[in-house]
């Protein structure tokens, strides 16, 4: 069924008058009056029966109102949900725990009547996230394009914030007594990044990491969760793993797990922001704002070569 017949019918049963309804609609009287016409065609009853002062509903007109007034208002809300500019601002992040978004709700919870719509792609590779950005499907991406040449013009990617790393280790290991540590202090360790894909862009930070430091990067086996690592990290007297220091993590009281900083250098993970180049969301402004507000990680860092410059 037609819905700009629909919408046609409703705004002239509410206006009592077919060029009433058309100056609102932004159509000729004519078209209003066809669109009623084939409507009345398809379900083979009169809507309307003509007064002197224009139209008004018959009886089957005003039992078909309330129904076609329902699909109008759908029609509308579904248009909404997916217009930029009109339906809520959509920006894709790693993961529900990970920093991008515990910092989105950060700035959630300081503007809480900013309709966001906070995602997590299901993809490794960035320049799949790029191609959501480029078609529409998100605002923003919380990615990383190692090789910025390889952006298409219509995307743009600016640095958003520095993550430092902590090592998380379990109560037996050795060391799981030290307040900080340096990379050096991890050199004969075991880390364990399970499931580290291949093209993504945390894979070429691990390499760029283990090669600055002559670290053991330990991607074996699929990874099964963060409930399975922090169960290995729990009962592991050699077992360590990296995080952000904004991830958000559970576990139980039990596993007394560490989180032990990393300073001289703090080792941190760039963050970017993958955008239209042209008409972003007008929500965005406001994030990248907050982003700019975020302090940066104290002391000398480490960054991987193809970090941005905030």
């Amino acid at each position: 069924m037609d819905t700009e017949a629909l919408r046609s019918f409703v705004r002239a049963a509410e206006l009592g008058q077919f060029h009433h309804a058309a100056g609102e609609l932004g159509v000729t009287q004519q078209a209003v009056s066809k669109r009623i016409a084939a409507l009345e065609r398809t379900l083979e009853v009169r809507l309307f029966a003509r007064t002197p002062r224009g139209v008004e509903l018959t009886l089957d007109g005003q039992a078909f109102l309330p129904h076609a007034r329902a699909v109008v208002a759908g029609v509308e809300r579904a248009v909404a949900a997916v217009r930029p500019g009109s339906r809520a601002l959509r920006v894709d992040v790693l993961g529900r725990r990970s920093a991008q978004a515990v910092v989105l709700h950060a700035y959630w919870r300081s503007r809480p009547g900013t309709d966001l719509d906070v995602v997590t792609l299901r993809v490794d590779d960035p320049r799949a996230a790029v191609a959501a950005v480029e078609a529409g499907d998100v605002d923003a991406s919380f990615r990383s394009v190692t090789d910025p040449a390889l952006l298409p013009p219509d995307v743009r990617m600016i640095p958003a914030f520095h993550s430092p790393l902590e090592l998380l280790v379990g109560p037996s290991h050795p060391l799981a007594s030290a307040r900080r540590l340096t990379p050096e202090q991890l050199r004969g360790h075991r880390i364990w990044v399970p499931g580290i894909a291949p093209l993504s862009e945390w894979a070429e930070f691990y390499d760029q990491l283990a090669a600055a430091f002559d670290l053991r990067i330990d991607a074996a086996g699929p990874h099964f969760g963060d409930e399975v690592l922090l169960d290995t990290l729990a009962e592991s007297a050699d077992v360590a793993t990296l995080v952000g220091a904004r991830d958000r993590y559970i576990w139980p009281a039990t596993y007394d797990l560490r989180r032990i900083p990393l300073v001289n250098p703090a080792i941190a993970y760039p963050l970017s922001l993958l955008l239209p180049r042209t008409n972003p969301h007008p929500g965005l402004r406001g994030i990248i704002d907050h982003l700019a507000t975020l302090p940066k990680p104290e002391g000398p860092v480490w960054l991987p070569t193809w970090a941005m410059e905030r």
